[in-house]
């Protein structure tokens, strides 16, 4: 028994698919698939089995479960305490990790004193929970999470989803966000009561503004983020007003995690929120974590 194998059972328990376990790990399905056969032949129990709503467990796989929760807990806790330097794992809603994730990151890590290796990566809302209770991440940035007893969701900044484009559409441009139904871009696309058929997905937001720059449709925008060159365009739904927000666990957050927290409610992190072209030096760039999407 290894804590790979702990660390797919708990997502895939978690999150109720072998594909989305596979896609918060950032791995194939197939190494999920073969980390859960080892896993089952090590203890003699299926652990999970395949219902209508996804995989359930198995009365065994329940007894496990926050048992190898709490193993994983413990992994995180002693790479936290021998790692230099210390590490600090960021998940975020698309937008967030192409735009603002690396620049406030990087503004983070320079004013800091302590020697820090930070990372970004794009999840769906529905991965953000598993993830930070399974200590797989530290922080996320994205919608309000705190319904969960665990999680503590502070808002962040402020801002608004727009249309724009050159021209009245039917077609609909998103980036990924568009895909999960938890969004805000999926709110505003159920407001507008946009179907399936006349929505299009791109790897990010910039690709969608360029498809819309070229007249194949109306993209969604964070509305101070958007191209200047792209017009807003008037919908019955927009502006919908939105709040960002930084999520960590409620207790036994690592502090790390929680100086970054704090750091983003200061006047200088709005600031890099408001203006996040600026760039951040060639070192520290970290290209943004993109969801292929497969019909």
């Amino acid at each position: 028994m290894t804590l790979t194998q702990l660390r797919a059972f708990v997502l895939v328990a978690r999150l109720g698919s072998v594909q989305e376990a596979a896609r918060a790990l950032s791995i194939t399905e197939p190494a999920v698939s073969q980390s859960l056969t080892a896993l089952r032949r090590h203890l003699g129990d299926p652990l999970l089995t395949r219902g209508p709503d996804g995989m359930a467990l198995t009365e065994a796989g329940a007894r496990l479960l926050p048992i190898a929760a709490q193993m994983l807990t413990l992994e995180a806790e002693a790479e936290i305490s021998v790692h230099a330097p210390e590490t600090l794992r960021v998940i975020a809603a698309p937008a967030l990790a192409e735009f603002v994730a690396t620049p406030l990151l990087d503004a983070f890590v320079r004013r800091s004193s302590r020697k820090i290796e930070a990372n970004a990566r794009t999840v769906t809302t529905r991965e953000i929970p598993p993830l930070l209770h399974n200590h797989l991440a530290d922080i996320a940035l994205g919608p309000y999470l705190g319904d969960d007893p665990g999680l503590r969701s502070e808002p962040i900044f402020r801002t608004s989803l727009i249309a724009v484009g050159i021209s009245p559409s039917n077609t609909w441009l998103v980036d990924p966000s568009g895909t999960d139904p938890q969004s805000e871009t999926a709110a505003l696309l159920r407001r507008l009561k946009i179907t399936e058929d006349r929505i299009r997905v791109f790897p990010t937001q910039t690709a969608a503004w360029s498809a819309a720059a070229d007249g194949q449709g109306l993209a969604v925008a964070v509305a101070h983020l958007r191209r200047g060159d792209l017009p807003a365009v008037a919908t019955p739904a927009t502006p919908l007003k939105i709040c960002w927000h930084a999520t960590t666990l409620a207790d036994r957050s690592p502090d790390l995690a929680d100086a970054f927290r704090r750091y983003v409610t200061t006047p200088d992190a709005l600031h890099v929120m408001r203006r996040p072209d600026n760039g951040v030096p060639p070192s520290r760039f970290r290209p943004p974590v993109h969801v292929t999407i497969w019909s």
